[in-house]
């Protein structure tokens, strides 16, 4: 008996869905901080990928499938890693000491 490709893909996406999911809400508070800014790295990456994918397309139609894609990956990506700052920038300032205002 053959296996449907498309079912054993799916079904290690859904496995990594909840690896992702338990290694992510079993790190430390600490560690939040390192991950964040490791996830910011990566979708860094993610954009140069996504601007290659967006202008790989023929030059005489804008609107074809790798050019909508690779433009919805770049959107996407740009929120991730500004989400990711604002993240990273809130949590930093948690560790910081707060000043007395009894003046």
């Amino acid at each position: 008996m053959e296996i449907d490709p498309f079912i054993f893909r799916l079904s290690i996406f859904i496995l990594s869905i909840f690896i992702g999911y338990y290694v992510v809400w079993s790190v430390t508070p600490s560690l939040h901080t390192p991950l964040m800014s490791v996830t910011n790295a990566i979708s860094s990456v993610i954009i140069v990928g996504a601007i290659i994918a967006a202008l790989s397309g023929s030059s005489g139609n804008v609107f074809d499938i790798s050019s909508i894609f690779g433009f919805l990956a770049i959107v996407l990506a740009a929120i991730n890693i500004f989400g990711g700052f604002l993240v990273t920038q809130r949590m930093l300032q948690m560790y910081k000491k707060k000043k007395d205002k009894k003046k």
